[in-house]
């Protein structure tokens, strides 16, 4: 049962893509789309206000598109801009969850899901009484850089594969 379960959880053929680039330049400022951004090793996003450690389990955010409507709709809402979420990429197409605890690609980038991104008490801020608990279980993933360099908006998203069990 056990060597089926890691196989389960290594198969991961899907690729996605990179929507959106949010940066925060200052504390208690907006977020800033961008179409590109250089990913320092250690560090974070450049421009980024956050600025990580080297052991930092949450050097990037990211968040699944496709969860943009469910939270939307637990907010009885038409639609919902990614800005007010604070995180940083916006990736559409491969499961955030299914990427914890292993490394992928963004384009020249890979980097490593360390864990859940949870929801902030700003979440109540930002979107309305019930925002924090409407986040609950898709507050997207937090990452941590394994090589740096620049990501694009456009950018294929897709899994390392993993070495095999040499057991």
């Amino acid at each position: 049962m056990r060597g089926q379960m890691a196989k389960l959880l290594a198969t991961l053929p899907q690729c996605g893509v990179l929507e959106q680039i949010l940066l925060r330049p200052a504390r208690d400022q907006p977020m800033q789309q961008v179409d590109e951004a250089i990913v320092q090793l250690g560090e974070g996003l450049r421009g980024d206000r956050f600025s990580g450690r080297p052991d930092s389990k949450r050097q990037i955010t990211l968040f699944q598109a496709e969860h943009l409507a469910v939270l939307a709709s637990l907010l009885h809402r038409e639609s919902l801009d990614p800005a007010l979420l604070r995180r940083n990429l916006l990736v559409r197409g491969i499961s955030l969850h299914a990427l914890s605890g292993r490394r992928f690609r963004i384009g020249e980038v890979v980097l490593e899901g360390a864990g859940q991104c949870h929801p902030c008490s700003r979440m109540e801020a930002a979107l309305g009484p019930g925002g924090f608990n409407a986040m609950r279980g898709i507050g997207g993933l937090c990452v941590r850089i394994v090589e740096g360099g620049t990501i694009r908006v456009g950018d294929v998203v897709q899994a390392v594969p993993e070495e095999p069990d040499p057991s």
